[in-house]
């Protein structure tokens, strides 16, 4: 696997995961309004959490953001693509810190770095509903490349996802 490097924002470090994040991450992951747009259903405890995090078989990397004072902002991940050079990314921010920009912050910095590791191509699939996901990625500079209809069953049933994509040669947004 490759490294996860620390990343800095103007707020933010990101780093990569510790035990400790999972505590830090609980009251976002471990809310069933919060975990609307994931593919499973909230967590039940610290515990249950961790063994997802952690899980060995899982080939992407995590960053985690956190502030100057170490509190813990959200879960910013890079998973291999479909193909070499292709890598999907995804997010989540602590319910505290959501609308406060942290996401555009934080997704910038790890396009940025993505795309200097070598990476042709970033995709994202995000849930049809989730309208800050979308925003944000169309903030970022990635295209709608394709609406996946009745695409995957999740706790929350059957859900539409939307394919952005971000090719190198793309420009980006000031």
């Amino acid at each position: 696997m490759t490294a996860v490097p620390e990343l800095h924002t103007p707020r933010f470090t990101l780093r990569p995961l510790r035990r400790t994040d999972a505590a830090a991450l609980l009251p976002t992951l471990g809310d069933p309004a919060q975990c609307r747009f994931l593919t499973r259903p909230a967590f039940a405890d610290e515990a249950e959490l961790w063994g997802w995090l952690a899980d060995p078989a899982w080939d992407g990397r995590s960053w985690i953001a956190q502030d100057a004072q170490g509190t813990v902002a959200g879960r910013f991940v890079a998973v291999p693509g479909h193909e070499a050079r292709a890598v999907e990314i995804g997010y989540i921010t602590c319910a505290a810190w959501q609308g406060r920009g942290v996401a555009r912050e934080c997704m910038a910095a790890l396009v940025a770095q993505l795309f200097a590791e070598g990476a042709r191509k970033l995709t994202a699939e995000i849930d049809a509903e989730n309208h800050a996901s979308l925003r944000l990625a169309e903030a970022l500079g990635f295209t709608r490349e394709a609406l996946l209809r009745a695409h995957e069953t999740t706790h929350e049933g059957l859900r539409d996802v939307c394919l952005y994509g971000l090719l190198a040669s793309d420009p980006r947004p000031a």
